[in-house]
């Protein structure tokens, strides 16, 4: 019998010439042996889960083994020993590894390295696999519990046998009987007698009887049958049947997505990120693309039964399907959380060029058909609204007592409910995904497009005139200057910054050196001359008015003045109204991020901050998580009276909440009521402003800041402070200068008073030499003894810049009134209490609250009369009313200088032409077309003809106005009155496109028809040369046609270049997939530019049927509004841009020629005669 166990010695040894050479941790311990308890210094070589240990570390063989798994390692204290010893033993640390099995005793080691030791206990603590036993026992109780349950249903499954067997033997006992009870029936019966057989000629009677009845009923049940697929029933189930074949192709196209998602950049990027030279990390890829291979898997594993459920057509049953997808689309709520985080990980890794090299090569794959991986990540956003509409046009045409309904309806408000979470980030998903699109065409890119809160409002063509610093024109240059060429900028605005860049002739941008990038908060938009200046004054008249200034004033650089020319009136008034908006949130509401100034966080004022109204839910309104550019959440439904409130609050305005009121506000209310509304807060701000409104309008905060007192020698100077619309203080000796910056500057001299919230009207009206405390004129004052009241959120650069030698003579204009507003406005709270008696404090709040009311009132009206003048123009009795208003601002007594200005300004805008007088009329073109024609095609070339039209396209284009798409008029049986514009554009692409195919067909012979379908092909490149999309429409669908598309022999003569150019146009706009090729194309595109009306259409309509106006609570479905606002801005911007073309007259009339248009029938036979139907 053996009495030891044998071991491999060779592999022993070879394992401990590994673990000395590559083992996971080496090195010297002082090990205790059993003998004499006595320490030896060993070399340890720690392999797998064996720790070997030697002599020396050039011992070659071990002088033991311990076998490490299933041993706990841990430390212990240090032993107890005499004084003597004590601190030479403190330096030692150590531990103990206890072995699993009995019969062995612990292994005490020790080091001198309190770092080496817990290494060593960490690196034997993961050798003896303790985590891996724990988890097999886990897993063994959990296959106990299973064989427990399996165990269970056998015994439960023998129990059902057996009463299966016993129901199977009772079922044959009853059939036995029923056959027994039938033999005894067929018994009973009794016998019936033979009878003779019928006469022939009643059987001929009966056959004749039988034919009539069977064709009878064929006939009645082919009745019913022809009643039933006329029925209303039949139609819906038709429609019903459509809608979910289109729903599976829309599944199998977003699966199709989804894999090319995980399969095309996924799983490549995971593999580079394992490589030797990664270019991106693994939590980079886990971050960017969430868990869309999850995604991926679920709708595969949906789709599968999709398809299942169309074998079995016709009877579609769909419930089931959605049951049990319901329960797992929970994982979108995670990809929305972080689909924002996802982008910007995205844009940090794309800063590397390793990484953006190995990006583009994915992204020219030909399966991602051009497409970039942000347009990959993004289609899941909108998958799950796009099963509400699914489901809302099956329950439109499924009817109340069909099986499936009440499941539908469940799962439909299972999806809605999932979706409010959804619907909060689409807003912001696609404002980053503009930011990064305008980011990477930017060469030196930008880092401030890469801030969430940076919302983009507007860009265009702007035209740079040469300033110097304090911005006045530079006539030497000028004269020389070729502004088209070297002046044209790209421009940018954001609701934080402004760009202004150049384009190469690649298409990249390129930021300018000085001033390219802009903070709002360190500009002053001016947007006429002075009066007093005669160098603006001439620039004025040169340019036709349509120039504008913003000075910049930042806080380590001098002061300059950018100075942009506007295209036209509409252009300079729609870019001069954003970017006084964008200044005024910024400024008033003191909403300044740490993008302005170092080490600071957004801090909103207190008296928006405090309201809860402003952003908790009541029973007359409703709030999103999106925060708009106030950073207060987003109206998701809301009354009209809220939005009404909303509209004229003192406290603040927001623009996107402006722009969306005044584009939507015809479908909730009517613009009476607005102007009353307006007129109310202006006549009796005190009755119709919320009390809770004016409380915390003078909301102050009792914790002052330590050490923030004022200084004996100084007055107490104010922040410069910019409302709506602007307000500045000037002296009697400036001209006062539209300028959209109020600057609240208090002069130190002995003949100014102190700006003190103790200074009331009253007392400012006197002589300003009474104020106590005022400052030696030649008194020199430190910066750092200058105590600014001011907010939290102030940047140091904004505050009050003293200027000793300049003294104000209006002490009443630039003491009493105005600093009590900004005070109360903007540094509420931060300086100690001010001192009012009840008079004074009446006083000063009825002043403020009238001024602040009249700023919001002229605000609303100047943002309304520039930006949307055709209210006015549609309407006399609205365009009268804001008159008699105006006027009776300008009759006020108290009315501020720069009020009675900017009012001043409101009317002058309301009175003026609208159209610029150079610029054609969509009546002058009805007027050409009457005229007859002078051209023929042959003689015009193709830059003419393509420049021309699109001309022609934009002035019918911009006619439209915006009141037209709302209600989908254009669909209703009276649309030519609701909505004659969209018709007369409608009609115009109709007929060039008819005119395009009439053109070609007109030509007899082959050659001469390939030519002008070349030429034509030409015509429609120069034209998205142009930005003109239209156009480009217009041509493609005309070729497009049967009657020309049929003509194999011509299209045998066109050069194969024309055809590949053909192909790339029609790509471009493709009605597939909603246009998303069109639409990434006017995402990079810069106006000017004519778009294809057909595309906003069908979104508005999409928004229109997905969505009611209103709740089932009479609220105003405000979301809606705000998508609706977003397709009309779009569509007004590329209205308001004019193109730069000559008007040719002989072009034109050629083009409105209606002789020459042929009906489609005369087309086709015409193209039948040239080449006629081939034999079968």
């Amino acid at each position: 019998m053996q009495k030891s166990v044998r071991y491999n010695e060779g592999h022993a040894l070879y394992l401990s010439v590994v673990a000395r050479k590559e083992g996971t941790k080496r090195g010297y311990l002082s090990k205790k042996t059993t003998e004499n308890s006595k320490w030896h210094e060993k070399f340890f070589a720690l392999y797998q889960n064996v720790l070997f240990y030697f002599d020396t570390d050039q011992s070659a063989r071990p002088s033991g083994i311990y076998l490490l798994e299933g041993c706990t390692c841990e430390r212990v204290p240090a032993l107890k020993v005499s004084t003597v010893g004590k601190d030479a033993l403190d330096k030692l640390h150590y531990f103990l590894v206890v072995f699993g099995h009995d019969g062995q005793k612990p292994l005490e080691l020790r080091t001198e390295e309190e770092s080496d030791c817990d290494e060593w206990v960490e690196a034997i603590q993961q050798a003896s696999y303790s985590d891996i036993i724990i988890e097999r026992e886990v897993l063994m109780q959990k296959y106990i519990h299973l064989v427990q349950i399996v165990e269970t249903e056998k015994v439960a499954a023998n129990q059902l046998r057996t009463q299966l067997e016993d129901q199977d033997t009772e079922i044959e006992r009853l059939k036995s009987e029923i056959i027994a009870l039938n033999k005894t029936k067929e018994r009973m019966r009794p016998y019936h007698v033979y009878q003779e057989e019928e006469d022939p000629d009643i059987k001929k009677i009966k056959k004749v009887q039988s034919f009539m009845r069977g064709w009878l009923c064929r006939r009645k049940w082919k009745i019913i049958v022809q009643d039933y697929i006329c029925s209303p029933h039949a139609e819906s189930m038709r429609k019903r049947n459509q809608i979910v074949f289109n729903m599976v192709e829309a599944e199998t196209e977003y699966v199709h997505q989804l894999s090319i998602l995980v399969n095309c950049f996924l799983r490549p990027l995971r593999m580079a990120a394992s490589s030797k030279k990664p270019p991106i990390s693994h939590d980079d890829v886990s971050s960017i693309f969430l868990n869309s291979e999850t995604i991926m898997f679920l709708h595969e594993i949906f789709h599968q039964g999709l398809k299942a459920r169309i074998a079995n057509w016709p009877t579609l049953v769909l419930a089931d399907l959605f049951d049990i997808l319901l329960p797992m689309l929970n994982i979108y709520q995670e990809f929305v959380r972080n689909h924002q985080y996802s982008l910007q990980v995205l844009a940090n890794c794309k800063q590397n060029r390793d990484f953006d090299k190995l990006l583009k090569q994915y992204e020219s794959n030909a399966a991602c058909e051009g497409r970039m991986l942000e347009t990959f990540l993004t289609y899941p956003m909108f998958q799950i609204p796009r099963y509400i509409i699914t489901l809302h046009e099956l329950l439109a045409h499924t009817p109340h007592e069909h099986v499936e309904r009440k499941s539908l309806e469940f799962a439909k408000s299972k999806l809605e409910e999932l979706s409010r979470v959804m619907h909060d980030e689409v807003s912001d998903t696609e404002n980053i995904r503009k930011n990064l699109a305008i980011e990477r065409m930017i060469v030196e890119g930008c880092d401030i497009l890469l801030d969430t809160s940076q919302t983009f409002v507007r860009q265009g063509s702007l035209i740079q005139l040469p300033s110097v610093e304090r911005g006045k024109l530079s006539k030497v240059r000028l004269g020389s200057l070729s502004l088209k060429k070297e002046g044209e900028r790209q421009c940018f605005l954001f609701t934080k910054h402004f760009l202004i860049c150049t384009r190469s002739s690649g298409g990249k941008l390129h930021l300018l050196k000085q001033g390219g990038v802009l903070s709002l908060i360190e500009c002053t938009l001016i947007e006429e001359p002075d009066a007093n200046d005669e160098d603006a004054k001439n620039s004025g008249q040169v340019f036709g008015h349509l120039d504008f200034k913003i000075v910049v004033e930042p806080s380590d650089a001098p002061a300059f003045t950018v100075v942009l020319l506007a295209p036209s009136r509409q252009e300079k008034a729609a870019w001069t109204s954003d970017i006084s908006q964008c200044i005024d949130n910024i400024r008033c509401n003191g909403l300044m991020t740490s993008v302005f100034e170092e080490n600071s966080k957004v801090t909103v004022p207190h008296m928006i901050k405090s309201d809860a109204r402003l952003h908790k839910d009541d029973v007359d309104i409703c709030f999103s998580k999106t925060l708009n550019s106030c950073k207060v959440p987003q109206i998701r439904y809301a009354s009209v009276e809220r939005l009404l409130e909303r509209l004229t609050d003192l406290r603040f305005l927001s623009i996107d909440f402006l722009n969306t009121f005044l584009h939507t506000y015809r479908i909730f209310t009517t613009a009476t009521v607005v102007m009353e509304k307006l007129a109310d807060i202006y006549k009796k701000p005190f009755t119709s402003i919320p009390v809770r409104s004016l409380e915390l309008f003078f909301a102050t905060n009792q914790n002052n800041r330590s050490g923030d007192h004022v200084n004996d020698k100084s007055p107490r100077l104010c922040r410069k402070f910019s409302s709506p619309p602007p307000l500045s203080i000037p002296s009697r000796t400036s001209s006062p200068v539209r300028t959209r910056k109020l600057s609240l500057n208090s002069p130190i001299g002995s003949k100014v008073g102190i700006l003190d919230l103790s200074t009331t009207s009253s007392s400012a009206a006197s002589s300003p030499t009474s104020s106590p405390g005022a400052p030696d004129e030649n008194a020199e004052v430190e910066p750092g003894e200058i105590s600014p009241c001011r907010s939290p959120s102030t940047p140091r650069h904004l505050r009050y810049r003293q200027s000793g030698g300049k003294r104000a003579h209006n002490s009443r204009c630039s003491v009493s009134p105005a600093s009590a507003f900004a005070i109360a406005t903007a540094a509420a709270g931060h300086s100690s209490p001010p001192v009012f008696n009840n008079s004074e404090r009446t006083c000063d709040k009825e002043f403020i609250i009238r001024r602040a009311a009249t700023n919001r009132v002229l605000n609303v009206l100047r943002h309304w009369v520039s930006k949307h003048s055709q209210d006015f123009e549609m309407n006399g009795e609205l365009k009268m009313g804001v008159i008699c208003l105006l006027e009776e601002v300008l009759r006020d007594p108290d009315l501020l200088p720069q009020e009675r200005k900017a009012t001043a300004n409101i009317l002058s805008a309301l009175s003026q032409d609208d159209q610029d007088d150079a610029q054609l009329k969509i009546e002058d073109i009805l007027q050409m077309a009457e005229c007859p024609k002078t051209e023929c095609f042959e003689s015009l070339s193709a830059m003419e003809l393509a420049e021309q039209i699109t001309l022609l396209d934009h002035i019918v284009f911009r006619s439209i106005p915006y009141e037209e798409f709302l209600g989908q008029g254009w669909m209703k049986t009276d649309k030519t009155e609701r909505t004659p514009y969209i018709m007369k554009t409608s009609q115009h692409f109709n007929d060039m496109s008819n005119l395009v195919a009439s053109q070609i067909m007109s030509h007899t012979d082959v050659g001469s028809r390939a030519s002008s379908i070349e030429k034509w092909v030409a015509v429609a490149d120069i034209c998205r040369c142009l930005n003109n999309y239209n156009g480009v429409l217009e041509i493609t669908s005309a070729l497009n046609r049967s009657a020309i598309y049929r003509l194999k022999k011509t299209w045998a003569k066109v050069c194969k270049q024309t055809k590949a150019l053909m192909d790339k146009l029609q790509k471009t706009v493709s009605s597939e997939g909603r246009f998303k090729n069109l639409r990434e194309t006017l995402k990079n595109c810069n106006p000017p530019c004519v778009p294809y009306l057909g595309m906003y259409l069908t979104d508005l309509a999409f928004i229109e049927e997905g969505t009611p106006n209103f709740t089932e609570e009479g609220l105003v479905n405000f979301s809606k509004m705000r998508m609706i606002s977003h397709i009309i801005r779009e569509i007004r911007q590329f209205q308001q841009t004019p193109y730069r073309i000559e008007h040719q007259p002989k072009v034109t009339q050629y083009l409105l020629d209606k002789t020459l248009i042929m009906d489609e029938d005369t087309l086709y036979d015409l193209s039948l005669k040239i080449e006629p139907r081939l034999p079968a």
